[in-house]
């Protein structure tokens, strides 16, 4: 995978009850842990995400994926992908999926967060996600091209 052009972006780690955030300037240079989001209905979330997509400019998601050890698909993948999906076309943005094995771990481990029930940790997830995308792609694609599929599995294991 090359480096994807930069742009404004809105990286989500989507949890069972909060989301994580974190959005990054045109030119990917700083990336920033926004505040998480406490899962509501899905109306509720989209229209907080559709505030954060108006202040930032944003141009495109990237939705973290927590596959397997061996980069396969986990029933939380399956649901992280169905949600993306579902957010990334009510909002027409184009979407890219990236491997989220192990990133709230390390972002708990650099930030010291491994207890945190406040959002932090998710969003600080989020920001790694975003700078892995920023790092490796894959190149943001139209909801329309970017379906998603539960036997689709062409991600790097690494996180």
């Amino acid at each position: 995978m090359s480096s994807p052009k930069p742009k404004s972006i809105l990286s989500l780690d989507v949890g069972h009850k909060r989301i994580g955030l974190a959005g990054c300037d045109p030119l990917g240079i700083t990336i920033k842990a926004l505040p998480a989001i406490l899962r509501g209905t899905f109306d509720q979330d989209l229209q907080t995400f559709q505030t954060y997509c108006q202040i930032r400019n944003v141009e495109g998601l990237v939705v973290g994926l927590p596959l397997d050890e061996e980069g396969k698909q986990t029933r939380q993948s399956i649901h992280c992908k169905r949600y993306g999906h579902r957010i990334a076309k009510a909002l027409e943005l184009p979407v890219a999926w990236v491997n989220e094995h192990s990133s709230t771990w390390t972002a708990g481990e650099v930030h010291k967060l491994q207890q945190d029930r406040t959002g932090k940790l998710d969003s600080e997830s989020a920001a790694l996600l975003l700078a892995q995308w920023l790092e490796e792609g894959p190149e943001l694609k139209p909801v329309h091209v970017a379906a998603y599929s539960t036997t689709e599995v062409v991600l790097d294991a690494r996180s």
